[in-house]
């Protein structure tokens, strides 16, 4: 545990009506007394409101609120004070310096208060993560799902499972510590079923099609087709604005081109890309080579094809062609269309739509398609979505000594009990149970300083 005392702006940067300076650490009841000129302490938990002053020089500072939290009942379980003054770049500089004059005193690291919060027991890793997550959330989705990890959703589910690890583990060990006691025969035969029956859960969790994270990263929407045939055109439609060049030249695009949207309250991101063709040019080819990179990881496949021509497409793009793309016939005013629209033969797909991205014929029925299949890819459920690379790799460590335990017919109960030991460390990894030193830092230099 730290013994330093830490302050840093809270809110947010520039000038603003009212700004939040936090302070925490065993210093904290002399800074404020030095601060705000006081005999006694401020009740806790309570607003008051008065002139603050540098402690050297005794000039006012400002005029605002001071509200004490004495610990361990605060955010970071040591004493916490917080001055609410005015915003103005001059005030927030002032109160900064007066604070660094303060023996004890140092700047906060960022993630610093949250990692002393982690430190006293205030939440755990997940807990922690959903709040990083929460300040940098853009859409609802995100909010919604950043909450549910600050609520401890997650935290609880794995916890749950690595509590009935532990009961399983009893069994083995009850068996090699009380040999000559009334345990009962063929013990690991008994938790071979709870076992698998967490295996199984674990398994279901971790197919849920990367939800947590399309939510929390944004997900993916590619949008492929050769040159000339409108993707950028499409782009600028999606965004509302000239994000892509449009041009008859062939090969504009020679790099991905990436837009940020918010779609159904679900953050997206469309990607435009180079012209899918044979080129000889370096540069293009390096950006068609990329085109399909990103087409691998996508979420959604927007594959433009001319109308006119449908429904031939090159094989190049028809190989791209899976139950996640969404194939549309641009240009299609130019073109007779019949009302029956063939998908290509062999070829599965969510649908086949006749659209003219210039002149937006078709495209409130493509944004619905697309709606509807963001929301079904995205969308919250019930159980709690896992949201971060580190989360499924414990869960893969874990079912790994889950599977040593289960294929390990005839060993030792020790070695057993070893196996269910470590995949009870790995379920605690997440949650910070057991020893995880080594990715704190990288977990808390998420956050922004102040919080």
């Amino acid at each position: 545990m730290s013994t330093e005392t830490i302050y840093a702006l809270s809110s947010g940067k520039g000038r603003a009506g009212v700004s939040v300076i936090r302070l925490s650490g065993p210093e904290t009841r002399a800074a404020v007394l030095k601060l705000t000129g006081r005999k006694v302490m401020p009740v806790s938990r309570e607003a008051h409101l008065c002139w603050f002053r540098d402690p050297l020089t005794n000039v006012r500072l400002d005029h605002g609120l001071l509200l004490y939290f004495e610990g361990p009942k605060s955010f970071t379980g040591e004493d916490v004070a917080e001055f609410h003054i005015h915003g103005g770049r001059a005030v927030v500089g002032g109160f900064l310096d007066a604070l660094a004059k303060v023996e004890g005193l140092r700047s906060a690291l960022p993630g610093e208060f949250t990692r002393r919060a982690f430190d006293h027991g205030k939440m755990d890793l997940t807990a922690a993560e959903g709040l990083a997550d929460l300040i940098n959330a853009e859409t609802e989705a995100q909010r919604r799902q950043a909450l549910r990890l600050m609520e401890g959703s997650l935290a609880t589910l794995y916890e749950g499972w690595r509590a009935e690890i532990i009961h399983a583990m009893a069994y083995l060990e009850a068996d090699i510590d009380f040999a000559d006691e009334e345990v009962p025969d063929d013990v690991a035969e008994q938790v071979a079923p709870i076992v698998e029956k967490l295996r199984a859960k674990i398994i279901d969790h971790m197919g849920d099609g990367f939800k947590g994270e399309r939510i929390r990263d944004g997900l993916q929407v590619v949008i492929l087709g050769e040159p000339n045939i409108g993707k950028s055109t499409l782009l600028n439609f999606l965004s509302r604005r000239d994000v892509a060049i449009v041009s008859d030249i062939a090969g504009t695009t020679r790099d991905v081109l990436e837009v940020h949207l918010d779609i159904s309250g679900f953050p997206v991101t469309i990607v435009d890309t180079a012209g899918i063709r044979e080129s000889g040019d370096v540069i293009e080819a390096e950006g068609i080579r990329r085109a399909e990179s990103r087409a691998e990881k996508a979420g959604i496949k927007i594959i433009m094809v001319e109308a006119a021509a449908w429904p031939q497409m090159p094989e190049r793009l028809s190989r791209r062609v899976d139950g996640d793309s969404i194939i549309l016939l641009n240009k299609s005013d130019q073109a007779v269309l019949g009302d029956q629209i063939p998908k290509p033969y062999g070829l599965d797909c969510i649908a086949v739509l006749p659209v003219s991205a210039k002149q937006e014929e078709g495209t409130s029925e493509f944004l619905q398609l697309l709606s509807d299949e963001v929301e079904k890819r995205m969308e919250l459920t019930d159980t709690p979505n896992l949201t971060r690379g580190r989360h499924r790799e414990a869960l893969y460590n874990c079912l790994e000594h889950l599977d040593r335990f289960r294929d390990g017919s005839g060993k030792e109960l020790v070695l057993l009990a070893e196996d269910l030991r470590m995949a009870a460390r790995s379920l605690g990894a997440i949650t910070g149970r057991v020893d995880v030193e080594d990715i704190l830092d990288v977990i808390f230099s998420e956050f922004c300083i102040g919080k």
